[in-house]
């Protein structure tokens, strides 16, 4: 099922601050020039901006894999009560990927103890490849908190839920910078197309708990 559009649709253009040298193993890989090779058709635009706009999603009943090897039933993972912030991303990805686990780990930073308060889920879009060990050793690369996990499963199950937030594109090459946020169980999710930094991350957070006027 498709995501329903909300009427509310905005465009951002901050001062994006970020620099691929800060990713570890960018520039220095020796096997940049292939990797660079391998993503031809990889859509990694680095350019400010986002485009901000909410969607009613109905989540599929599906059970991924959870970093630590426990299978979970994803839409368990969401009744907590707790505000979601999620993305898609898998572990050899050298461009979008890498930028936006970059930007989740400056959001948790930011937040501070406050992270402790909501729960960021990263799904793998190579759920074949993205084991739970090599899921739990991307998610220490970039120092995620207990609050931060990753999750890997079945093909079948990571297309479901790609589909169902709108964010499948086919080939894994072709997948594009996206957000999800949720302030709890039954709210709409806004979506952030293209690279929010971490403080707009912080500023849509904060946004979306506040109350309605």
């Amino acid at each position: 099922m498709t995501p329903k559009s909300g009427v509310l649709v905005y465009f951002f253009t901050p001062l994006m601050v970020l620099s691929m040298a800060t990713f570890d193993g960018l520039a220095a890989a020796p096997a940049a020039a292939e990797a660079e090779a391998d993503h031809a058709h990889h859509h990694a635009p680095a350019e400010p901006g986002y485009r901000r706009s909410l969607h009613d999603i109905a989540v599929p009943h599906i059970t991924l894999t959870r970093d630590d090897g426990t299978p979970v039933a994803f839409p368990a993972e969401l009744a907590d009560g707790k505000p979601v912030v999620l993305n898609f991303i898998y572990t050899t990805c050298t461009a979008v990927c890498p930028m936006l686990s970059h930007i989740f780990a400056g959001f948790q930073e930011k937040l501070g103890d406050e992270a402790k308060q909501l729960r960021m889920m990263s799904v793998s879009i190579d759920p074949e490849h993205d084991t739970p060990a090599r899921l739990a050793a991307y998610a220490q690369r970039y120092q995620a908190g207990p609050q931060w996990r990753h999750y890997g499963g079945t093909v079948e199950a990571s297309m479901q839920l790609q589909k169902a937030f709108g964010a499948y594109y086919g080939d894994k090459m072709n997948h594009r910078p996206v957000v999800f946020m949720r302030a709890a169980p039954g709210q709409p999710w806004v979506r952030l197309d293209g690279f929010a930094t971490a403080d707009d991350l912080v500023r849509e957070y904060r946004r979306l708990l506040q109350p309605p006027a």
